[in-house]
């Protein structure tokens, strides 16, 4: 059972390697909003349209002054082969330890075709300029992700 973060809540602080192995952290992002998103495993083919519909659409996101970053529990080599194949034009961090996940709440049983194992639950979190969770996503589908987002800016821009 997962217990993702509320709104309203301080979104916890954090750095990770980026698929270049650099650090990235929230604090990295003052003053503009951030979407968190948070997916199983590079390369399969829900994560990858999900990544595909937010590359295609990063021009809008940036019109709403919104970063987007990735995370899974892939290693920075993966996300790196990820990022190369399906061209993203955004960042993606490796949680391999998912401490950031288990902070975020994102961490938690799943079943896939009868097995019970821990992994990451597709969820997002839309972080405000102020470091507070602004909204969060965990009612999509990995093909309108990036609408049910967009929507949410279109009617939530200051």
């Amino acid at each position: 059972m997962v217990n993702p973060l509320k709104e309203g809540e301080k979104a916890p602080q954090f750095s990770l390697p980026d698929q270049d192995g650099e650090l990235v952290g929230l604090n990295d992002f003052k003053g503009k909003r951030v979407l968190i998103y948070f997916y199983p495993k590079a390369m399969t083919p829900g994560c990858t349209v999900q990544a595909c519909n937010l590359r295609d659409c990063s021009d809008e996101f940036k019109k709403y002054n919104v970063v987007i970053l990735g995370i899974s529990t892939d290693k920075p080599e993966k996300l790196s082969r990820f990022i190369e194949k399906e061209l993203l034009n955004f960042t993606l961090l490796s949680d391999e330890n998912h401490e950031v996940a288990q902070a975020f709440g994102t961490w938690g049983e799943k079943e896939f075709m009868g097995k019970t194992y821990d992994g990451i639950h597709r969820i997002s979190f839309l972080i405000s300029k102020d470091g507070k969770i602004e909204k969060v996503f965990d009612d999509f589908k990995t093909a309108n992700h990036h609408e049910v987002v967009l929507d949410y800016l279109k009617k939530h821009s200051k």
